[in-house]
């Protein structure tokens, strides 16, 4: 039996334990709950982190310097151009990006094998870059995630690169990602909630 497989239960506990605190604090997206709640409720699997997807707007002060970045704008759901204008309206200076992250959760597994068979299971609901993340002795992690994903640059400085057209354009097209990444979180929570009920 590897160390993870020994481990398994206790790190399983502290996790929970971590995920009822987080949401007491009202710091998980909450259409993901749900699905969070069927994963940990599947004797063999524990979420460890997990974001729903989320369209954003954030200003970076040098390219790639997510560390000092800062958020103008994020959400977890569609979202409309005036919200996207109103957080354009708060750059000052550095990158100015508009960016579409898809869903991404991930999942302890107790042994090589449950993690074979959800990695499967999240490729055949559209998780198509699903992988297994970490194999260690200490942990074995499968990351859920999709291929939505939108990163623009929009401007520098203060400056504005684009027009309120092709914002408008960009918006929609980030709305319908989202649309349809949502749309593969709930068919994986059809499929997690056949599983319990197996």
């Amino acid at each position: 039996m590897f160390l993870y497989e020994k481990n398994f239960e206790l790190q399983k506990a502290k996790a929970l334990e971590s995920l009822k605190e987080a949401l007491e604090k009202g710091l998980v997206d909450k259409d993901i709950i749900s699905l969070l709640k069927k994963i940990n409720s599947l004797e063999n699997y524990f979420t460890t982190s997990s974001c729903s997807g989320r369209i954003s707007v954030m200003q970076m002060p040098d390219f790639g310097d997510k560390l000092n970045a800062v958020w103008l704008g994020k959400w977890h759901r569609e979202v409309e151009l005036e919200e996207v204008l109103e957080a354009i309206g708060k750059h000052s200076e550095g990158m100015l990006w508009f960016m579409l992250h898809s869903p991404i959760l991930h999942i302890s597994a107790k042994t090589l094998k449950d993690a074979v068979e959800l990695l499967n299971l999240a490729i055949s609901c559209g998780f198509k870059h699903s992988n297994i993340k970490s194999i260690s002795h200490k942990k074995l992690v499968v990351e859920i995630r999709s291929t939505e994903r939108m990163d623009v640059p929009l401007g520098m400085n203060g400056e504005l690169w684009v027009s309120e057209d092709y914002l408008k354009r960009i918006v929609e097209i980030a709305n319908l990602q989202l649309r349809r990444a949502k749309e593969k979180l709930r068919r994986l929570e059809n499929e997690i909630e056949r599983l319990l009920k197996a």
